[in-house]
C-alpha cells in the first residue's frame, strides 16, 4: 500500500530569516521590507553588495539564500521551508526593535512558521534574538563576520552610542562641547584683536565661574526659580490685596524703626554723654520717649495698613472676622496719641498726665463703642457673612 503525503496542516514550518537591525538593506540599497523568497532576497542581496562590498547585511542574506537551498535539498515532505529578510532602523535603538518586531508578525501572518533559523551579521544577534524567540522558537542561529571581528564591532558601536549622547543629550553636550567650545571661541577672538597675552585670564575665570555654578548648583536653582515663575498662578485678588497690605506695613514699621532711633540718636548726640551707667540710666526714659516720637506715626500705620488688607480680604470673603478686626483698626490707631502722650511725660514729667490719662480714658471709650457697633452691624448684617459654627462661637466668646 503506497505511503500518503502529509497535509499541510501536518508539515513543519521552517523559516529561514536574515535579520538587517541597522536598515542598510533600505538605507543603501533602496530596498524595502519585509523581503520574501529566494529570488527576492538574491536579489536584495546583490542590490546590496554593489553598494557596498564590504556590508556584512550582504554576506548574511548570501548566507540565508545557501542556507535555505541546502536545507531545501534535504529535507522530505513534512517541512516547508521559506526564506525573508527583514530590518530596523538606521537609528537604531527601541524604534529599530519595534520595527523589527512589527515586520516579523507581518511574515509570520504571511507565512505562519513553527520555528525559525536565524541568520545574522554577529553583531546584532544578541539584540534581535529574544525579538525572535518571543514570538516563534529558535532552532538554530548562524553568524556570519566578515570584514570586523565580534569585540571590535561592539567596541565601535559603543564608542559611536556614547559619542551620540555626548553630541545630544545637553546634560552632557554642555560639559564635553560647549565649555570647550566657549574657551576656543575666546581664543579665537583675542587672537583677532592681537590680545593673546589675556587668554589665560580668561581661561581660568570662565573655568572657575564654571566650577562655581556646578559645584553650588547655581544651574539647579535658577532652573527651578525658572520653572517656578513658568508655572506660578496667582492667588485671588483678595489674598494678592492682603499679602501687598502686610508688605507695605511691614516697610512702614521697619522705616519708623529707623526714624526712631535716628531721633534718639540725635538726642544723645545733643547732650553730654553720662560718666557712669547710672548716668545712662538716668536719661534712659528720655531717649525712649525721643524714639517713641520718631517711630510712633509709621509704626501705627504700617499695623494700621496691614490691618486694613485683612479687612479687605474678609470682606470680599464676606468673613465675620472683619468687624472685629475693624475694631482692632480703630483702636490701633487710637493708640499713637496714647502713645504721644506717653512720650510727653517721659520728656517732661512736670507738665503732669492729663494729656495721658484722658488719652487712654478715650481709647477705651472708643473700644467699648466699636465694640457695640459690631454687635449691631452682626445682628442687622447677619445674612451678608458666610460663617461656619466655630466662627460663630469665636465671636460670641469675643
Amino acid at each position: 500500500m503506497a505511503k500518503e503525503e502529509p497535509t499541510e496542516k501536518e508539515q513543519k514550518r521552517i523559516l529561514v530569516l536574515c535579520v538587517d537591525r541597522d536598515d542598510d538593506l533600505e538605507v543603501k540599497a533602496g530596498v524595502k521590507t519585509p523581503v520574501i523568497g529566494r529570488e527576492e532576497n538574491l536579489n536584495a542581496a546583490v542590490a546590496l553588495a554593489l553598494r557596498d562590498p564590504e556590508e556584512p547585511d550582504a554576506n548574511a542574506m548570501f548566507e540565508a539564500v545557501r542556507l535555505y537551498d541546502r536545507l531545501k535539498s534535504e529535507s522530505d515532505l513534512e517541512e516547508v521551508f521559506e526564506i525573508a529578510t527583514i530590518s530596523g532602523s538606521e537609528l537604531g535603538g527601541v524604534g529599530a526593535d519595534r520595527k523589527i518586531v512589527a515586520e516579523l508578525n507581518e511574515l509570520l501572518g504571511f507565512f505562519p512558521a513553527g520555528e525559525v533559523i536565524l541568520v545574522t551579521d554577529g553583531y546584532s544577534d544578541q539584540a534581535v534574538l529574544p525579538l525572535v524567540e518571543s514570538r516563534v522558537p529558535v532552532s538554530s542561529v548562524s553568524r556570519i563576520v566578515v570584514k570586523h571581528s565580534e569585540s571590535i564591532e561592539e567596541t565601535a558601536a559603543l564608542f559611536t552610542r556614547y559619542l551620540k549622547m555626548i553630541m545630544e543629550n545637553p546634560r552632557y553636550s554642555r560639559i564635553a562641547l560647549g565649555l570647550p567650545g566657549l574657551l576656543i571661541l575666546i581664543l579665537g577672538v583675542l587672537s583677532i584683536f592681537n590680545l593673546l597675552y589675556f587668554y589665560w585670564i580668561a581661561f581660568v575665570f570662565v573655568l572657575s565661574a564654571f566650577m562655581l555654578v556646578k559645584g553650588f548648583g547655581v544651574d539647579r536653582i535658577v532652573k527651578n526659580i525658572y520653572q517656578w515663575v513658568k508655572e506660578y498662578t496667582p492667588p485671588p485678588l483678595q489674598v494678592q490685596i492682603s499679602n501687598f497690605a502686610t508688605v507695605a506695613g511691614a516697610l512702614c514699621t521697619v522705616v519708623g524703626v529707623y526714624l526712631g532711633w535716628t531721633n534718639a540718636a540725635a538726642f544723645i548726640a545733643n547732650i553730654t554723654a553720662p560718666p557712669d551707667v547710672a548716668g545712662w540710666f538716668s536719661i534712659l526714659p528720655q531717649i525712649a520717649a525721643f524714639f517713641i516720637k520718631g517711630s510712633m506715626d509709621l509704626i501705627v500705620g504700617g499695623i494700621c495698613v496691614t490691618l486694613s488688607g485683612r479687612a479687605i480680604r474678609w470682606y470680599l470673603e464676606r468673613d465675620a472676622r472683619l468687624l472685629r478686626n475693624a475694631a482692632l483698626i480703630v483702636s490701633i490707631a487710637w493708640s499713637r496719641w496714647i502713645l504721644d502722650g506717653t512720650s510727653d511725660v517721659l520728656i517732661r514729667p512736670e507738665m503732669g498726665y492729663e494729656k495721658l490719662i484722658f488719652s487712654i480714658i478715650v481709647g477705651i471709650l472708643i473700644g467699648v463703642a466699636s465694640i457695640l457697633v459690631i454687635f449691631v452691624i452682626h445682628r442687622s448684617a447677619k445674612g451678608f457673612f458666610k460663617e461656619t459654627k466655630e466662627q460663630v462661637e469665636e465671636f460670641g466668646e469675643g
